[in-house]
């Protein structure tokens, strides 16, 4: 199984756990991303994520529940679809052809969703009360690729304005305040 594929794994993995954690009552509780609520955290990722990257690669999106009907369920249903993909490794290294340019799926999916993967962890975990802890590997090797890449990354309109935190804030910290978030 390759970097990428391991990473996938772990990375939805903590965000399942968060995903099926939700109590019933707390799906409409508003997140941290200016006018979402937790069941939008999931929704922008089982929306996102299966039309850039099983596209990319000719395969079909999932057919699973909708986000509205069954978050946890549509989200599996995401998830599995992308995880089967990336390990196997013809998928995997399939060449894609994206607005960032030819690369293999594995390759596209570190540069654009492993990440997305860690920050809305800990959005949904905000909004409805979960464990906000995030992987300190993850959160540190994100942290350094991404900080020299401030102003091309936030020139994109994928972050909001960067959320000024105290010199000796943790890295965890460091890097939601970089995404414009309020830890």
């Amino acid at each position: 199984m390759t970097e990428t594929a391991q990473r996938w794994r772990r990375l939805a993995d903590d965000f399942a756990r968060r995903v099926d954690g939700v109590p019933p009552d707390r799906w409409d509780d508003p997140a941290p991303c200016a006018g979402w609520v937790a069941r939008d955290v999931v929704r922008h990722l089982v929306d996102w994520m299966p039309a850039l990257y099983l596209g990319a690669v000719d395969l079909p999106r999932p057919d699973g529940p909708s986000v509205d009907d069954d978050p946890a369920g549509a989200w599996r249903a995401a998830d599995g679809a992308i995880r089967a993909a990336l390990e196997n490794a013809g998928t995997a290294r399939r060449p894609t052809r994206t607005r960032a340019g030819e690369m293999p799926l594995e390759d596209l999916v570190a540069m654009t969703g492993l990440m997305d993967l860690l920050v809305h962890a800990w959005d949904l975990a905000r909004a409805t009360g979960q464990d906000e802890t995030l992987d300190p590997a993850e959160v540190s090797a994100f942290l350094a690729g991404i900080e020299p890449w401030d102003a091309a990354l936030r020139s994109s309109g994928y972050f909001g304005p960067r959320v000024p935190v105290p010199d000796d804030a943790d890295e965890q910290t460091r890097l939601l305040a970089f995404t414009g978030r309020h830890p």
